[in-house]
Parts: C-alpha cells; sequence; structure tokens
C-alpha cells in the first residue's frame, strides 16, 4: 500500500487499481453518456477567486454550525449505497472517520450496514439518514423510527430518484450485489433481494422500480414532516422553484444535488445551479452541496457563493477502497488541509469571512 498518496485524485487512482470491475463501475459511473458527471467536476475550474491580501490569518477556525450542530469543518459525508463492496466494514469505517473528524456522514438507505450497527460503531458522530419514500409507506416510517431511536439528527429525503437513471456501466455489468453482501436495512423483509430480475440489466435499477413510488408529490413532504420532528433535508434540488417549494413545505434545508450526475444525463452541474437556489430561499433555510467536490478550492468556492456546507461521496468511497476508516480520515484530513490554506491565502480567517464577491464566474473576466 502506497504512502505517497496527497490529493483526492491519487486516491481515486488507487481505487481504480484494486476495485472489482463491477463494484469500481458502480461507483464510478454517471447517467446516460456522462456528460454531467465530466461537468460536476469541471464546472469549478469556471469560477475564480479572488484573494484579498494583507490580512490577519494568523489563526483560523473552520468551523462551522449545520442545523444547530457545530461540526469542525464544512465537509461532510455524502450517502453512497453499498459501501462494503468497497471495504469489509463499509459505512461503519466511514462513520467511523467522519466522527473522528468532528463532521457529519451521511447513512444511505441503500447501504450494506444497518442504521443500529452504524450507530454502535459511530455513538458520538453527527449522522444523518438519507430516506427514499417508497410504496409501502409502513417501510418508509419504518426507517424513520429506526433513524430516530438510533440518535440520527436529520433525513436527508433524496427528491431527484422517481426511478433510478440509466447507467450504461451496471446494464453491461448486468450489475448486483455480490452474495456475501445484504442490503442491512431491509434484512429479514422481501426488500433485501436486489438480485432478482437481473437477467437484462441493472438488477439495482430492476429492484429500485419496483419498490420507489414514482407518484410521490410535495404532498408527501408533508406527510412525512407529519411522522417526525426531525429536520428535512430535500436532497437533489436543481432549481429555484423547486427550493421555494421546499421550503414552502417546510424543509430545513435544500440540499443542491444531481445525485452525483446518476440520475440525467444533461443537468447543469451542481454548483452552476448553486447560485439561484440561494437567491431564491435567501436566509429561510441553509443550503448545502454535493457534486464534484474534491479540492479544498472548491469547498470555498461552493461557499463562497452561498452554502453552507459541501459534502463528499466518492472521494470517501476511495478512502475506504484504500484503507477504511484510516483512508477515509486521510481523504478528509486532506481536503480539511487544502480548504485551511485556500482559506488563509485568500485572506480569510474563519468561513464568516468568505464574501461572495471572492469568487466569481470567469466571464467576469473576459468582460474587462
Amino acid at each position: 500500500m502506497s504512502n505517497n498518496l496527497v490529493c483526492i485524485k491519487d486516491f481515486e487512482e488507487y481505487a481504480h487499481q484494486v476495485l472489482p470491475r463491477s463494484a469500481l463501475d458502480y461507483y464510478r459511473s454517471g447517467a446516460g453518456q456522462e456528460k454531467t458527471l465530466r461537468q460536476n467536476n469541471k464546472a469549478f475550474s469556471r469560477y475564480k477567486i479572488r484573494p484579498r491580501c494583507l490580512r490577519n490569518v494568523s489563526h483560523r477556525d473552520l468551523s462551522t454550525t449545520v442545523l444547530g450542530e457545530k461540526v469542525s469543518m464544512p465537509i461532510g459525508i455524502a450517502p453512497t449505497a453499498m459501501q462494503r463492496m468497497a471495504h469489509p466494514e463499509g459505512e461503519c469505517a466511514n462513520a467511523r472517520a467522519a466522527q473522528a473528524l468532528g463532521t457529519v456522514f451521511t447513512l444511505s438507505t441503500i447501504a450494506t450496514s444497518s442504521i443500529e450497527e452504524v450507530a454502535r460503531c459511530a455513538p458520538h458522530g453527527i449522522k444523518w439518514f438519507q430516506l427514499y419514500i417508497y410504496k409501502d409507506r409502513q417501510v418508509t416510517e419504518g426507517l424513520v423510527r429506526r433513524a430516530e431511536r438510533a440518535g440520527f439528527k436529520a433525513l436527508a429525503l433524496t427528491v431527484d430518484a422517481p426511478m433510478f437513471g440509466l447507467r450504461l456501466a451496471d446494464i453491461k455489468n448486468k450489475f448486483t450485489l455480490p452474495p456475501h453482501l445484504k442490503l442491512a436495512n431491509f434484512e429479514g423483509t422481501k426488500s433485501t433481494d436486489i438480485n432478482k430480475n437481473n437477467e437484462k440489466g441493472s438488477g439495482l435499477n430492476a429492484y429500485v422500480n419496483s419498490l420507489f413510488d414514482a407518484s410521490v408529490t410535495w404532498q408527501d413532504i408533508k406527510w412525512l414532516k407529519s411522522l417526525t420532528s426531525l429536520p428535512i433535508v430535500l436532497k437533489g434540488i436543481l432549481t429555484a422553484q423547486d427550493a421555494l417549494l421546499g421550503v414552502e413545505a417546510g424543509a430545513a434545508g435544500i440540499w443542491v444535488s444531481n445525485h452525483g450526475a446518476r440520475q440525467v444525463d444533461g443537468t447543469p452541474a451542481s454548483i452552476e445551479a448553486l447560485q439561484e437556489i440561494v437567491k431564491a430561499v435567501g436566509d429561510k433555510v441553509e443550503v448545502y452541496l454535493d457534486g464534484g467536490v474534491r479540492d479544498g478550492t472548491d469547498v470555498f468556492k461552493a461557499l463562497a457563493m452561498g452554502a453552507r456546507m459541501v459534502f463528499m461521496g466518492r472521494p470517501a468511497l476511495w478512502g475506504l477502497t484504500y484503507d477504511g476508516e484510516e483512508g477515509v480520515k486521510k481523504v478528509l484530513n486532506i481536503i480539511k488541509t487544502e480548504f485551511d490554506y485556500t482559506l488563509a491565502i485568500s485572506g480569510c480567517a474563519n468561513v464568516g469571512d468568505i464574501k461572495p464577491s471572492m469568487v466569481v464566474h470567469e466571464s467576469y473576466y473576459s468582460r474587462l
């Protein structure tokens, strides 16, 4: 195992070398021709940082608060499915790493470690639970109750997935969960087997289309809100209109995301959609972002453009692949250090010093 990994791209390249092809393709692929997948990363480079000089940055504080909880940095772990394909301890190792770094871990519904296992593994961490609304509303309610009992602090309701997108790599690979693993949150129920009806393509897509409810509307957000006192964050918003409907429905947060570019190809990169949403919701709710965050400068740009916090999915998977909990901690510490350097050299001593004027689209300079 190489110790010469110094940026997230190094961890990604390592994972590409060692992961089984089917698991690797599942983690790295996007929808369709993957144009949006490429843009999620590239779009950040079209925004330019405008540093301020001669400010006292000798003492810096990277911390912030999210839904009233203090976190050590505005960088958390986004939900990704089936993490035990990357490492035997999967979501548990990832949650422990987030706990060690003092930040948020978000557990996917479609996890290979259960809500209760993760709660036991990281009892002191700030944990959110990512949720889908199932055709069987009792399944959804049961998951909510378990998350409440296990001490999770928020529900991240994915709203951009009436069905899963066409991910060509999974179709080619006839993707299935390896037989030694399970969808841990559904063990003992009929909802556990994603490998049925898999002859023609992705077993996951067949599973999702049989269980997810494509008829969900904004009324169901109100239904979910009536079930629980946990704050509800709407994950997968890309337009100001939907952000405002989310606020109206009682969401505590809007999570700007294109689902890792895995739903429909041709959507904007998450960072491109951020500003219209921030402008629309103002200070009514907190706004978060995932998609393409690979460097501390990306974190700085998203915060300047109005995000309260960013989340990373794939980078944590690459860290898991490298060395489980320790690998994720390395990834988080790398991006934390990069963000700290960006903060200081741009003239900011804390996240409150980051102003909207400090990041502009590259077209700003072509007009000069």
